[in-house]
Protein backbone atom coordinates (compact mmCIF):
# COMPACT_ATOMS: atom_id res chain seq x y z
CA UNK A 1 0.00 0.00 0.00
CA UNK A 2 1.42 3.63 -0.90
CA UNK A 3 2.46 6.25 1.76
CA UNK A 4 -0.50 9.15 2.27
CA UNK A 5 1.28 11.84 0.12
CA UNK A 6 3.24 14.42 2.52
CA UNK A 7 0.69 17.92 3.19
CA UNK A 8 2.95 20.67 2.37
CA UNK A 9 2.82 24.49 0.34
CA UNK A 10 6.44 23.81 -0.46
CA UNK A 11 7.65 25.93 -3.50
CA UNK A 12 3.78 27.23 -3.65
CA UNK A 13 3.57 31.10 -4.81
CA UNK A 14 0.89 32.33 -3.26
CA UNK A 15 -1.03 35.89 -3.77
CA UNK A 16 -2.63 37.18 -0.52
CA UNK A 17 -5.56 39.12 -0.84
CA UNK A 18 -6.80 41.24 1.46
CA UNK A 19 -9.93 42.87 1.75
CA UNK A 20 -12.49 45.05 4.20
CA UNK A 21 -13.68 43.13 7.16
CA UNK A 22 -13.06 42.78 10.38
CA UNK A 23 -11.36 39.31 9.76
CA UNK A 24 -8.71 40.55 8.23
CA UNK A 25 -6.67 40.58 11.33
CA UNK A 26 -6.54 36.99 10.82
CA UNK A 27 -5.21 37.24 7.17
CA UNK A 28 -1.28 38.06 9.96
CA UNK A 29 -1.71 34.18 10.86
CA UNK A 30 -2.88 33.04 7.65
CA UNK A 31 0.59 34.56 6.51
CA UNK A 32 2.79 32.86 9.01
CA UNK A 33 0.95 29.26 8.46
CA UNK A 34 1.46 29.49 4.76
CA UNK A 35 5.34 30.36 4.74
CA UNK A 36 5.76 27.23 7.88
CA UNK A 37 4.20 25.16 5.30
CA UNK A 38 7.08 26.62 2.82
CA UNK A 39 5.08 28.97 0.33
CA UNK A 40 5.95 32.55 -0.95
CA UNK A 41 3.65 35.20 0.12
CA UNK A 42 2.98 38.07 -1.41
CA UNK A 43 0.22 40.34 0.14
CA UNK A 44 -2.74 42.44 -2.08
CA UNK A 45 -4.80 44.53 -0.03
CA UNK A 46 -7.71 46.61 -0.74
CA UNK A 47 -7.61 50.55 0.61
CA UNK A 48 -10.54 49.68 2.81
CA UNK A 49 -8.49 46.16 4.23
CA UNK A 50 -6.22 49.01 5.49
CA UNK A 51 -8.66 50.31 7.39
CA UNK A 52 -8.44 46.85 9.52
CA UNK A 53 -4.49 45.96 9.67
CA UNK A 54 -1.55 48.35 8.61
CA UNK A 55 0.20 47.37 5.00
CA UNK A 56 3.13 47.37 7.69
CA UNK A 57 2.35 44.58 9.75
CA UNK A 58 1.62 42.18 6.84
CA UNK A 59 4.68 43.24 4.57
CA UNK A 60 6.81 42.24 7.61
CA UNK A 61 5.41 38.99 7.81
CA UNK A 62 5.41 38.16 4.53
CA UNK A 63 9.02 39.68 3.67
CA UNK A 64 7.92 41.29 0.65
CA UNK A 65 6.20 45.01 -0.03
CA UNK A 66 2.32 44.95 0.11
CA UNK A 67 0.71 45.53 -3.33
CA UNK A 68 -2.63 48.45 -3.32
CA UNK A 69 -2.60 50.62 -6.29
CA UNK A 70 -3.55 48.81 -9.84
CA UNK A 71 -1.02 51.30 -11.32
CA UNK A 72 1.68 52.31 -9.43
CA UNK A 73 4.60 54.65 -11.15
CA UNK A 74 6.96 54.09 -9.02
CA UNK A 75 7.06 50.51 -9.68
CA UNK A 76 9.47 48.65 -11.91
CA UNK A 77 6.76 48.22 -14.17
CA UNK A 78 3.42 50.12 -13.75
CA UNK A 79 0.95 47.48 -14.63
CA UNK A 80 2.25 45.37 -11.19
CA UNK A 81 -1.20 43.04 -11.45
CA UNK A 82 0.02 41.79 -14.47
CA UNK A 83 3.50 40.52 -12.99
CA UNK A 84 1.67 39.18 -10.11
CA UNK A 85 -0.57 37.40 -11.86
CA UNK A 86 1.85 35.40 -13.05
CA UNK A 87 3.94 34.57 -10.53
CA UNK A 88 1.01 33.56 -8.67
CA UNK A 89 0.12 29.64 -8.56
CA UNK A 90 -2.71 30.46 -6.07
CA UNK A 91 -4.67 33.80 -5.44
CA UNK A 92 -6.33 33.41 -1.97
CA UNK A 93 -8.71 36.19 -0.79
CA UNK A 94 -9.00 35.96 2.79
CA UNK A 95 -11.16 38.04 4.00
CA UNK A 96 -13.32 37.83 0.72
CA UNK A 97 -16.15 40.89 1.00
CA UNK A 98 -19.64 41.05 0.07
CA UNK A 99 -17.86 44.03 -2.51
CA UNK A 100 -15.37 42.27 -3.53
CA UNK A 101 -17.19 38.79 -4.42
CA UNK A 102 -20.07 40.79 -6.20
CA UNK A 103 -16.51 42.96 -8.07
CA UNK A 104 -15.21 38.94 -9.04
CA UNK A 105 -18.47 37.82 -10.35
CA UNK A 106 -19.46 40.81 -12.74
CA UNK A 107 -15.60 40.86 -13.98
CA UNK A 108 -14.58 44.65 -12.54
CA UNK A 109 -11.09 45.34 -13.31
CA UNK A 110 -10.98 48.71 -11.58
CA UNK A 111 -8.73 48.12 -8.74
CA UNK A 112 -5.60 46.07 -8.41
CA UNK A 113 -7.20 42.89 -6.68
CA UNK A 114 -9.96 42.03 -9.59
CA UNK A 115 -8.08 43.12 -12.28
CA UNK A 116 -5.15 40.89 -10.81
CA UNK A 117 -8.15 37.76 -10.69
CA UNK A 118 -9.29 38.85 -14.09
CA UNK A 119 -5.65 38.62 -15.61
CA UNK A 120 -4.63 35.44 -13.57
CA UNK A 121 -4.47 31.99 -14.53
CA UNK A 122 -3.62 30.69 -11.13
CA UNK A 123 -6.52 29.06 -9.30
CA UNK A 124 -8.23 31.48 -7.03
CA UNK A 125 -9.48 31.01 -3.54
CA UNK A 126 -12.04 32.95 -1.42
CA UNK A 127 -12.85 32.61 2.21
CA UNK A 128 -16.01 35.15 2.79
CA UNK A 129 -16.47 36.96 5.80
CA UNK A 130 -19.77 39.39 5.86
CA UNK A 131 -23.02 39.40 8.25
CA UNK A 132 -25.18 36.87 8.59
CA UNK A 133 -27.73 38.70 6.50
CA UNK A 134 -25.41 39.51 3.60
CA UNK A 135 -24.42 35.95 3.38
CA UNK A 136 -27.93 34.77 2.78
CA UNK A 137 -29.15 37.63 0.65
CA UNK A 138 -30.04 36.16 -2.58
CA UNK A 139 -27.55 38.90 -4.59
CA UNK A 140 -24.56 37.41 -2.31
CA UNK A 141 -25.62 33.69 -3.79
CA UNK A 142 -26.04 34.59 -7.33
CA UNK A 143 -22.46 35.95 -6.86
CA UNK A 144 -21.07 32.81 -5.73
CA UNK A 145 -23.00 30.62 -8.12
CA UNK A 146 -21.24 32.46 -10.76
CA UNK A 147 -18.55 32.52 -8.80
CA UNK A 148 -17.99 28.72 -8.58
CA UNK A 149 -19.09 27.82 -12.16
CA UNK A 150 -15.66 29.79 -13.31
CA UNK A 151 -14.09 27.54 -10.85
CA UNK A 152 -13.49 29.53 -7.94
CA UNK A 153 -12.95 27.78 -4.61
CA UNK A 154 -15.29 28.95 -2.14
CA UNK A 155 -14.08 27.88 1.74
CA UNK A 156 -16.17 28.70 3.96
CA UNK A 157 -17.71 30.77 5.69
CA UNK A 158 -18.56 29.35 9.23
CA UNK A 159 -21.18 29.96 11.29
CA UNK A 160 -21.00 31.31 15.10
CA UNK A 161 -20.73 34.83 16.80
CA UNK A 162 -20.09 38.01 14.76
CA UNK A 163 -18.34 40.84 15.50
CA UNK A 164 -21.37 42.90 14.63
CA UNK A 165 -23.25 41.04 17.97
CA UNK A 166 -25.30 38.77 15.87
CA UNK A 167 -25.06 34.86 14.77
CA UNK A 168 -25.10 32.96 11.87
CA UNK A 169 -23.10 31.52 8.74
CA UNK A 170 -20.31 34.54 7.93
CA UNK A 171 -17.14 33.82 9.92
CA UNK A 172 -14.01 33.49 8.36
CA UNK A 173 -13.09 29.89 8.43
CA UNK A 174 -9.79 29.98 10.50
CA UNK A 175 -6.29 30.11 8.87
CA UNK A 176 -5.60 26.71 9.50
CA UNK A 177 -8.01 25.16 7.70
CA UNK A 178 -7.44 27.33 4.72
CA UNK A 179 -3.88 26.47 4.62
CA UNK A 180 -4.78 22.54 5.27
CA UNK A 181 -7.52 23.36 1.95
CA UNK A 182 -4.67 24.37 -0.12
CA UNK A 183 -2.11 21.82 0.82
CA UNK A 184 -4.55 19.49 -0.04
CA UNK A 185 -5.01 21.45 -3.02
CA UNK A 186 -1.26 21.24 -3.79
CA UNK A 187 -1.12 17.22 -3.20
CA UNK A 188 -0.81 15.17 -6.81
CA UNK A 189 -3.87 14.70 -8.45
CA UNK A 190 -4.79 11.01 -7.87
CA UNK A 191 -8.23 10.97 -9.56
CA UNK A 192 -7.51 12.73 -12.83
CA UNK A 193 -9.58 11.08 -15.38
CA UNK A 194 -11.77 9.43 -12.92
CA UNK A 195 -15.59 9.65 -12.12
CA UNK A 196 -16.62 9.84 -9.16
CA UNK A 197 -20.41 9.62 -7.82
CA UNK A 198 -21.10 10.31 -4.50
CA UNK A 199 -24.88 10.58 -2.58
CA UNK A 200 -25.54 12.28 0.16
CA UNK A 201 -28.14 13.92 2.54
CA UNK A 202 -31.17 12.46 3.58
CA UNK A 203 -34.40 11.30 1.70
CA UNK A 204 -37.61 12.89 2.56
CA UNK A 205 -40.78 10.53 1.59
CA UNK A 206 -43.85 12.39 1.27
CA UNK A 207 -47.18 10.85 2.99
CA UNK A 208 -49.27 13.88 1.97
CA UNK A 209 -48.47 17.56 0.82
CA UNK A 210 -47.26 18.54 4.07
CA UNK A 211 -46.14 15.79 6.13
CA UNK A 212 -42.95 13.12 5.29
CA UNK A 213 -40.91 10.43 6.23
CA UNK A 214 -37.40 11.84 6.91
CA UNK A 215 -34.14 11.44 8.84
CA UNK A 216 -31.79 13.86 10.71
CA UNK A 217 -28.96 13.61 8.22
CA UNK A 218 -27.54 17.11 7.38
CA UNK A 219 -25.82 15.89 4.49
CA UNK A 220 -22.32 17.86 5.34
CA UNK A 221 -19.98 14.25 5.18
CA UNK A 222 -21.30 13.91 1.98
CA UNK A 223 -20.92 17.35 0.82
CA UNK A 224 -16.86 17.56 2.52
CA UNK A 225 -16.33 14.18 0.25
CA UNK A 226 -17.32 15.96 -2.97
CA UNK A 227 -15.15 18.76 -1.93
CA UNK A 228 -12.02 16.08 -1.14
CA UNK A 229 -12.88 13.92 -4.23
CA UNK A 230 -12.73 17.37 -6.44
CA UNK A 231 -9.32 18.57 -5.13
CA UNK A 232 -8.18 14.68 -5.96
CA UNK A 233 -8.74 15.46 -9.46
CA UNK A 234 -11.78 13.55 -10.31
CA UNK A 235 -15.02 14.34 -12.27
CA UNK A 236 -17.29 14.42 -9.24
CA UNK A 237 -21.41 14.21 -9.34
CA UNK A 238 -22.94 14.80 -6.60
CA UNK A 239 -26.54 13.73 -5.94
CA UNK A 240 -28.01 15.21 -3.01
CA UNK A 241 -31.09 14.72 -1.22
CA UNK A 242 -33.14 17.58 1.00
CA UNK A 243 -30.22 19.62 2.68
CA UNK A 244 -29.45 23.28 2.73
CA UNK A 245 -25.65 23.25 1.69
CA UNK A 246 -23.77 25.02 -1.21
CA UNK A 247 -22.19 23.14 -3.87
CA UNK A 248 -18.44 22.29 -3.64
CA UNK A 249 -16.74 24.25 -6.48
CA UNK A 250 -16.13 21.89 -9.76
CA UNK A 251 -18.86 19.62 -8.52
CA UNK A 252 -21.70 18.67 -10.75
CA UNK A 253 -24.81 18.73 -8.39
CA UNK A 254 -28.40 17.02 -9.08
CA UNK A 255 -31.05 17.66 -5.97
CA UNK A 256 -33.56 14.86 -5.16
CA UNK A 257 -36.15 14.74 -2.58
CA UNK A 258 -36.81 10.99 -3.27
CA UNK A 259 -35.25 7.32 -2.22
CA UNK A 260 -37.18 6.59 -5.93
CA UNK A 261 -35.60 9.91 -7.53
CA UNK A 262 -32.19 9.58 -6.29
CA UNK A 263 -32.01 5.52 -7.58
CA UNK A 264 -33.99 6.85 -10.71
CA UNK A 265 -30.57 8.90 -10.93
CA UNK A 266 -27.97 6.81 -9.73
CA UNK A 267 -28.88 4.09 -12.29
CA UNK A 268 -29.18 6.83 -15.11
CA UNK A 269 -25.35 7.37 -14.32
CA UNK A 270 -23.48 4.76 -16.52
CA UNK A 271 -19.98 5.58 -16.39
CA UNK A 272 -18.24 5.42 -12.45
CA UNK A 273 -15.13 4.61 -11.47
CA UNK A 274 -15.67 5.20 -7.72
CA UNK A 275 -19.22 5.56 -6.05
CA UNK A 276 -19.20 6.72 -2.20
CA UNK A 277 -23.43 6.20 -1.23
CA UNK A 278 -22.91 8.65 1.43
CA UNK A 279 -26.96 9.69 1.46
CA UNK A 280 -29.04 8.47 4.71
CA UNK A 281 -31.62 7.02 1.99
CA UNK A 282 -35.02 5.71 3.30
CA UNK A 283 -35.14 2.19 3.96
CA UNK A 284 -39.10 3.07 3.77
CA UNK A 285 -42.00 4.92 2.18
CA UNK A 286 -45.34 5.10 2.62
CA UNK A 287 -47.29 2.94 0.16
CA UNK A 288 -49.86 5.55 -0.92
CA UNK A 289 -49.29 8.95 -1.00
CA UNK A 290 -52.32 11.06 -0.22
CA UNK A 291 -52.69 13.99 -2.58
CA UNK A 292 -54.69 15.80 -0.25
CA UNK A 293 -53.65 16.43 3.41
CA UNK A 294 -54.56 13.96 5.87
CA UNK A 295 -56.77 15.50 9.02
CA UNK A 296 -55.92 13.75 12.02
CA UNK A 297 -59.50 13.80 13.04
CA UNK A 298 -60.18 11.23 10.71
CA UNK A 299 -56.88 9.56 10.31
CA UNK A 300 -56.35 6.49 12.74
CA UNK A 301 -52.94 6.34 14.45
CA UNK A 302 -52.21 2.96 12.34
CA UNK A 303 -53.62 3.76 8.95
CA UNK A 304 -49.60 4.76 7.64
CA UNK A 305 -48.53 1.31 5.73
CA UNK A 306 -45.37 1.66 4.78
CA UNK A 307 -43.50 -0.24 1.83
CA UNK A 308 -39.17 -0.92 0.90
CA UNK A 309 -37.75 1.53 -0.93
CA UNK A 310 -35.11 0.51 -3.58
CA UNK A 311 -31.96 -0.63 -2.28
CA UNK A 312 -29.48 2.02 -4.26
CA UNK A 313 -26.03 0.91 -3.16
CA UNK A 314 -27.19 -2.99 -4.02
CA UNK A 315 -28.03 -2.17 -7.62
CA UNK A 316 -24.57 -0.49 -8.43
CA UNK A 317 -22.51 -3.57 -6.52
CA UNK A 318 -24.53 -6.10 -8.95
CA UNK A 319 -23.74 -3.84 -12.47
CA UNK A 320 -21.85 -6.36 -14.41
CA UNK A 321 -18.87 -3.40 -14.31
CA UNK A 322 -19.60 -2.60 -10.98
CA UNK A 323 -17.34 0.52 -9.95
CA UNK A 324 -15.59 0.44 -6.53
CA UNK A 325 -18.15 1.13 -4.18
CA UNK A 326 -17.93 2.78 -0.79
CA UNK A 327 -20.71 2.13 1.94
CA UNK A 328 -21.48 3.91 4.96
CA UNK A 329 -23.36 2.41 8.04
CA UNK A 330 -24.66 5.11 11.15
CA UNK A 331 -25.74 2.88 13.97
CA UNK A 332 -26.51 3.53 17.49
CA UNK A 333 -25.01 0.27 18.60
CA UNK A 334 -22.91 -2.58 17.88
CA UNK A 335 -21.52 -0.07 15.44
CA UNK A 336 -18.34 -2.68 14.07
CA UNK A 337 -20.75 -5.90 13.57
CA UNK A 338 -23.39 -4.10 11.91
CA UNK A 339 -21.10 -2.36 9.55
CA UNK A 340 -19.14 -5.63 8.84
CA UNK A 341 -22.25 -7.08 7.78
CA UNK A 342 -23.32 -5.00 5.75
CA UNK A 343 -20.01 -4.86 4.07
CA UNK A 344 -20.46 -8.69 3.10
CA UNK A 345 -24.30 -8.51 2.25
CA UNK A 346 -23.87 -5.69 -0.16
CA UNK A 347 -20.78 -6.59 -1.75
CA UNK A 348 -19.32 -3.60 -0.95
CA UNK A 349 -15.06 -2.84 -1.43
CA UNK A 350 -14.81 -0.34 1.67
CA UNK A 351 -17.48 0.23 4.15
CA UNK A 352 -16.75 3.51 6.58
CA UNK A 353 -18.87 3.27 9.82
CA UNK A 354 -19.78 5.98 12.45
CA UNK A 355 -21.56 5.98 15.73
CA UNK A 356 -25.04 8.15 15.72
CA UNK A 357 -27.06 9.59 18.81
CA UNK A 358 -26.90 11.39 21.65
CA UNK A 359 -25.13 14.27 19.51
CA UNK A 360 -22.82 12.25 17.39
CA UNK A 361 -22.70 11.89 13.61
CA UNK A 362 -25.90 13.80 12.47
CA UNK A 363 -26.04 17.94 12.15
CA UNK A 364 -22.57 17.57 14.01
CA UNK A 365 -19.46 19.55 12.21
CA UNK A 366 -17.27 16.92 13.39
CA UNK A 367 -17.20 12.52 13.04
CA UNK A 368 -15.04 10.05 13.65
CA UNK A 369 -15.49 6.61 11.30
CA UNK A 370 -14.33 2.64 11.62
CA UNK A 371 -13.62 2.08 7.82
CA UNK A 372 -13.18 -1.52 7.06
CA UNK A 373 -12.45 -3.54 3.60
CA UNK A 374 -12.62 -6.91 3.25
CA UNK A 375 -8.83 -7.79 4.60
CA UNK A 376 -8.31 -4.73 6.59
CA UNK A 377 -9.81 -1.55 8.86
CA UNK A 378 -8.62 1.39 9.67
CA UNK A 379 -9.63 3.92 12.37
CA UNK A 380 -10.06 7.83 11.52
CA UNK A 381 -10.44 10.05 15.06
CA UNK A 382 -12.72 12.29 15.27
CA UNK A 383 -12.58 15.27 13.39
CA UNK A 384 -13.76 17.79 11.52
CA UNK A 385 -16.16 16.74 8.75
CA UNK A 386 -13.86 18.59 6.12
CA UNK A 387 -10.69 17.22 7.39
CA UNK A 388 -11.78 13.85 7.94
CA UNK A 389 -13.21 13.35 4.13
CA UNK A 390 -9.71 14.28 2.88
CA UNK A 391 -8.30 11.43 5.06
CA UNK A 392 -11.30 8.60 4.28
CA UNK A 393 -10.71 10.02 0.72
CA UNK A 394 -6.95 9.21 0.76
CA UNK A 395 -7.96 5.82 1.98
CA UNK A 396 -10.49 5.25 -0.43
CA UNK A 397 -7.59 5.79 -3.47
CA UNK A 398 -4.95 3.73 -1.50
CA UNK A 399 -8.11 0.79 -1.71
CA UNK A 400 -8.90 1.44 -5.19
CA UNK A 401 -5.57 1.47 -6.56
CA UNK A 402 -4.62 -2.00 -4.93
CA UNK A 403 -7.39 -3.80 -6.10
CA UNK A 404 -7.77 -1.98 -9.49
CA UNK A 405 -3.56 -3.45 -9.77
CA UNK A 406 -5.26 -6.81 -8.67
Amino acid sequence: MSKPKQMTLQGKRIVLSVTGSIAAYKSAELIRLCRKAGAEVKVVMTHAAAEFITPLTLQTLSGSPVAMALLDADEESAMGHIKLARWADYIVIAPASANTLARLAQGQTDDLLSALCLASEATVFAAPAMNNKMWTHQATQANLTLLRQRSVYILGPDEGDQACGEQGAGRMIEPHDIVARLMAWALPKQLIGKRVVITAGPTHEPIDPVRYIGNRSSGKMGFALAQAAGEAGAKVILISGPVHLPTPSGVTRYDVETAQQMADLVKATTEIDIFIACAAVADYKPAQYQPQKLKKQTMPLTSLTLEQNPDIVLSVTQRKNAPFTVGFAAETENVDDYAKTKLREKHLNMIAANQVGNGLGFASDSNALDVFWHDGEKRLPTAVKSHLARDLMQLIIERYDAESST
